[in-house]
C-alpha cells in the first residue's frame, strides 16, 4: 500500500510556487530531475497566480509546494484551494512574503534555504573585510590615476589585516558564518548579539562585548542584523561616531539598521570607510553625496546568492524535500517562535 504521509515509500505531489523568472533562474533541468526523482511534480508552468482555475486545480493534489521570489501569499483562500497541503519548502531566505499566519495555523512544516544563501554573503565580507582591511580599492584607484607607487614605505597608518580587531553584529546564520571563515586569519574577532551568552560566543571564536564597546574597540563592523522593529536605526550617529578614525563599517544585512544620514557624514568627513551592499533607501537618490565620495563602496546588493550560486539554494531545497517525504523533517526548519529573530 502506498504511504499516504512523510515515510519510506511517501512520494508528495508537489508544486513550484514563484514568478516564472524565479523558477527559470533557480530552477534548472537538473535541478527539477532531482525534484521528479523523489515527488511527484506538476508539469509547467510553475504557479506564479495562485487565483486560476489552473492553480487551484494543482494546488488541490498538492502534499507540498517548493516557493521562491514572487511567490504570492499562502493566505486562508489558497489553503483552502489546498486541503492536502503540509510543506513549504522555500529556494530563498526570508518567507515573510509568502507564510502567513494561516500557514503556521494549519501546522505547516516549513523549511527555507537561508543556511544556503547566507554562504556567499559571508563570503563577500570576508572578502571586504581583507580588502578593506590592506586599503586595495583606494589604493588601486590612487594607482591607476599616479601611474607609480610612490614611495614603498609611505604607507596610511592602520594598514593591514594584521591583528586587525573585526567586530560582528549580531550572531545570525550569515555572522557565524564570517566569523568561521576569520579563524584561518590573524584577526581579534568582537560579537555582539544580546542572545548569546560569553560562553556561546566563545565556542563560535569571538569575545561577547556591549553594542558600544564593539564600535569603540573594533577596526571593522560587520552588520548582520535582520531588519525588525527593535532594529531598525540600531547602528546610530553616536555608535557611528564612536568608531576609530580610519574604521570600516560593512552593511550587508538592511540598509535600514543603520542611521545612514549619520553614516554619510561620517563617510563624506572622511572619518571612517563603508562598503555598503544595502543602503536606506535602495537604491540611493542619483544626486547622493556618497556615490562620489572616495571612502564608500557601494554595491548593488549583490553578496546573496547569484549566478550559478542559485543552484545551492535549488540543491538545499531538494534535499529539504528528499528529508521531509522520508520522514526524517527538515534539517533547516524555519519555527513559528523564532520568526520575531529572523529577516
Amino acid at each position: 500500500m502506498t504511504p499516504v504521509g512523510p515515510g519510506p515509500g511517501f512520494r508528495p505531489r508537489a508544486a513550484v510556487a514563484m514568478s516564472r523568472d524565479a523558477a527559470a533562474a533557480v530552477l534548472g533541468p537538473d535541478s527539477l530531475a532531482g525534484f521528479r526523482r523523489v515527488c511527484d511534480l506538476a508539469p509547467p508552468p510553475v504557479l506564479d497566480d495562485l487565483s486560476t482555475p489552473r492553480a487551484r486545480a494543482v494546488l488541490a493534489d498538492a502534499d507540498l509546494l517548493v516557493t521562491g521570489w514572487g511567490c504570492q501569499p499562502l493566505d486562508a483562500e489558497v489553503l483552502a484551494a489546498a486541503p492536502r497541503l503540509r510543506a513549504v519548502v522555500h529556494t530563498a531566505g526570508s518567507v515573510r512574503g509568502h507564510v502567513t499566519e494561516d500557514c503556521w495555523e494549519r501546522g505547516l512544516d516549513v523549511s527555507s534555504a537561508a543556511a544556503a544563501n547566507a554562504v556567499p554573503v559571508a563570503e563577500y565580507t570576508l572578502g571586504m573585510i581583507l580588502l578593506s582591511g590592506k586599503q586595495v580599492l583606494e589604493r588601486a584607484r590612487d594607482f591607476r590615476v599616479a601611474r607609480s607607487r610612490g614611495r614603498l614605505l609611505d604607507l596610511p597608518p592602520g594598514l593591514g589585516n594584521y591583528r586587525r580587531t573585526v567586530g560582528i553584529l549580531s550572531a545570525s546564520l550569515i555572522g557565524r558564518r564570517v566569523i568561521e571563515l576569520l579563524r584561518p586569519h590573524d584577526v581579534e574577532v568582537l560579537l555582539h548579539d544580546p542572545y548569546v551568552d560569553d560562553a556561546d560566543a566563545a565556542a563560535l571564536g569571538a569575545e561577547r562585548v556591549g553594542l558600544g564597546e564593539l564600535f569603540a574597540r573594533c577596526d571593522t563592523v560587520s552588520v548582520h542584523t535582520p531588519l525588525l522593529p527593535a532594529t531598525r536605526g540600531l547602528v546610530g550617529r553616536a555608535l557611528i561616531e564612536s568608531m576609530p578614525a580610519g574604521a570600516v563599517l560593512i552593511n550587508t544585512s538592511r540598509g535600514a539598521v543603520v542611521d545612514q544620514e549619520a553614516l554619510t557624514d561620517a563617510v563624506l568627513a572622511g572619518r571612517i570607510r563603508a562598503v555598503l551592499d544595502v543602503t536606506d533607501p535602495e537604491v540611493l537618490p542619483p544626486a547622493h553625496p556618497l556615490w562620489d565620495c572616495d571612502h564608500a563602496l557601494i554595491t548593488p546588493h549583490l553578496a546573496g546568492s547569484e549566478g550559478n550560486e542559485w543552484r545551492r539554494l535549488a540543491d538545499l531545497a531538494l534535499a529539504e524535500t528528499t528529508r521531509w517525504a522520508s520522514g526524517a523533517g527538515f534539517l533547516h526548519p524555519v519555527r513559528r517562535e523564532r520568526l520575531a529573530f529572523l529577516a
